[in-house]
């Protein structure tokens, strides 16, 4: 027993050490992983940044190529009343856009104006032909290129585009695009960034002295590269000591500077756009400190756990007072067990009361959903009220002029005739009571459950309430309900109401338009009844899309509809289990599509 005993105690002391190996390496790796996460997010933002900067100078050389003052001038390079204009246009476009520079160059090379011609390091007179941004818009290519201008001596990103005049490129406007704003956030922060060029070369960067180092060795043809493009001017390029690693699938970069030797966790991001690689840069020194703190922290966790089993290892002698305690302590969790299930039991009333409060609640929101449906109903016939009038208006004339004739006609003895004219008024006022009846029982609160409708009895019922009103739009409404019988599970009145607020709007949106065709159809689809209606207006943009079964969502004009109509007529669908949608048809306007469940062939089809 005491070999064993002192073979644990020789294995024990290893085991640790191999722990606490093993538990830096996961706590590093660890540590490691989330800072390269939240490096990701700062690497992230400097590329939208550099990106968004950039995208809001790209199309602005076309642009300006196609002004006619600088074509004019390139059609007469030598003329200074030209120059003198171009200038004072291109130093007020630069001040307006808050560019670095702007100018413009004849086919070889050589500035003729710009927007620093009145400063002393002006570009006029300077030839940039062996710039890639030149070489590239002169052949008819959008150019881009960043660079130390040889000139200013400032650091810009130029965008160059070719100036074509009847098919034929007279020259290339340039627009330099300062990028100091953007590095100079860069600086005091918790992350090191840099913009390296496809060299390796160190362009941008929130440290002054990693200015134009290279990351890459600098050998003979990446510098012959660089200096054909003159893309550094004459700044001293040097390399900088660098020394990559990677650690469990993490890039780390090694850097001396100033005699002091940092490791930073590395992450980058190409953008091909500007042929730029940006860097992220973390001190590593952090990361593996809060490691080794955590794994401190474990380590003197598992000496307290150890101590606490030796300790109640060497207190096996008070097991009777532990019972007397463990006694005690069971006594007062049964006591605050009553008192939590008393405290439960007061929940549970309140609970009740609540459920009771919410049933009344919905009491009341099926109530104000009634409500809105009657008032989106009489707000509908409130719009139509003009065109239901002059449907009123037009057989009490008719009827007013045949009443006179028949006087007339009774008094001359030409009785026939005075016949016929009571027989037309009769016919007319049974036209108006109809058309009474049909908005009678379209105003009236529905009442009813859901049940067997026949399509074609619910449509002919809609047409006597929206004819007025395609009337008065010019409208035509074309119904395409080629199988007879069809019979779904709803309503009558509300689906009624329904393709009477569908159909209205129809009419709204071809009102005054060449087409003002409105195509109803109706057709038995997969087990389902569907029924659209199709206008040619100008359709239902995406945005409006998303919103236009909102309540209160109109796009007419104030007075001419409170934007419940669809809103309404959405809910009574999903009432009757059905669904409504919007759509824009191919060839243009919007097509609503309401879908509800069969009901079978109602008795009337049959017979």
């Amino acid at each position: 027993m005491k070999v064993r005993h002192a073979l644990a105690f020789a294995i024990l002391p290893i085991a640790i050490v191999l722990a606490i190996l093993q538990g830096g390496t996961l706590m590093t790796r660890s540590y490691m992983d989330e800072a390269s996460l939240q490096a990701g997010s700062a690497l992230r933002l400097a590329v939208a940044a550099l990106g968004g900067h950039l995208s809001r100078y790209e199309p602005l050389p076309a642009l300006i190529a196609d002004h006619d003052d600088i074509e004019a001038l390139l059609q007469k390079p030598g003329d200074p009343v030209l120059r003198r204009v171009a200038n004072d246009y291109l130093k007020e476009i630069n001040g307006l856009l808050e560019s670095s520079d702007i100018y413009v160059m004849t086919p070889d090379g050589n500035t003729i104006a710009a927007s620093n011609y009145d400063r002393p390091a002006t570009f006029v007179g300077q030839n940039f032909h062996y710039r890639p941004y030149f070489q590239d818009a002169i052949k008819g290519r959008q150019a881009r290129f960043f660079a130390l201008g040889t000139t200013s001596l400032k650091r810009g990103y130029y965008f160059s585009s070719p100036v074509e005049v009847g098919g034929k490129i007279l020259g290339v406007i340039v627009f330099k695009v300062d990028i100091d704003s953007i590095e100079t956030s860069w600086r005091g922060g918790e992350y090191k960034i840099f913009v390296a060029d496809p060299e390796g070369i160190i362009f941008m960067t929130g440290s002054p002295e990693w200015l134009y180092t290279g990351v890459l060795p600098l050998d003979a043809s990446r510098l012959a590269r660089t200096q054909a493009s003159r893309r550094y001017a004459e700044a001293q390029l040097r390399p900088l000591p660098v020394t990559e690693t990677v650690y469990h699938g993490q890039h780390l970069m090694r850097i001396a500077s100033d005699g002091v030797s940092r490791e930073y966790l590395r992450l980058s991001h190409y953008m091909p756009e500007a042929d730029w690689t940006v860097n992220v840069l973390l001190d590593t020194a952090s990361v593996r400190t809060q490691a080794r703190t955590t794994l401190i922290a474990v380590l003197l966790f598992i000496c307290l756990t150890g101590l606490g089993g030796a300790v109640l290892w060497q207190r096996r002698a008070r097991v009777v007072e532990r019972l007397r305690l463990q006694e005690e302590t069971q006594n007062e969790l049964e006591r605050r067990v009553e008192e939590r299930t008393a405290d439960l039991a007061r929940v549970n009333e309140q609970i009740e009361l609540e459920i009771a409060e919410r049933r009344l609640t919905e009491q009341e929101l099926r109530k104000t959903q009634a409500d809105l449906i009657q008032a989106g109903k009489l707000a509908g016939l409130g719009q139509m009220s003009a065109a239901l009038s002059h449907e009123f208006n037009q057989p009490l004339a008719a009827a007013k002029t045949y009443a006179d004739s028949a006087a007339l006609l009774i008094d001359r003895g030409r009785v026939p005739e005075a016949q016929d004219n009571v027989r037309r008024i009769s016919s007319l006022i049974d036209r108006m009571a109809s058309i009474s009846r049909h908005l009678r029982n379209f105003a009236r609160k529905p009442n009813e459950k859901l049940g067997s409708v026949l399509l074609s009895d619910v449509i002919a019922d809609t047409l006597e309430i929206v004819t007025p009103r395609l009337k008065a739009a010019d409208a035509q409404l074309k119904l395409h309900v080629e199988k007879q019988g069809l019979a779904v599970l709803a309503g009558p009145v509300r689906l009624q109401q329904v393709l009477v607020n569908i159909i209205s709007n129809a009419a709204d949106a071809v009102e005054g338009l060449e087409n003002r065709d409105i195509v109803l159809s109706a057709d038995q689809v997969d087990g389902r009844i569907v029924i659209t209606v199709r206008d040619h207006g100008p359709g239902v943009p995406a945005a409006i899309a998303e919103r236009i079964f909102d309540p209160f969502f109109t796009t007419k004009g104030v007075g001419k509809g409170l934007g419940l109509g669809l809103s309404i007529s959405y809910n009574i669908i999903k009432d009757f289990g059905g669904d409504l949608a919007v759509t824009n048809h191919p060839d243009g306007g919007a097509v609503f599509r309401v879908v509800l469940a069969p009901a079978g062939i109602a008795r009337e089809a049959a017979e």
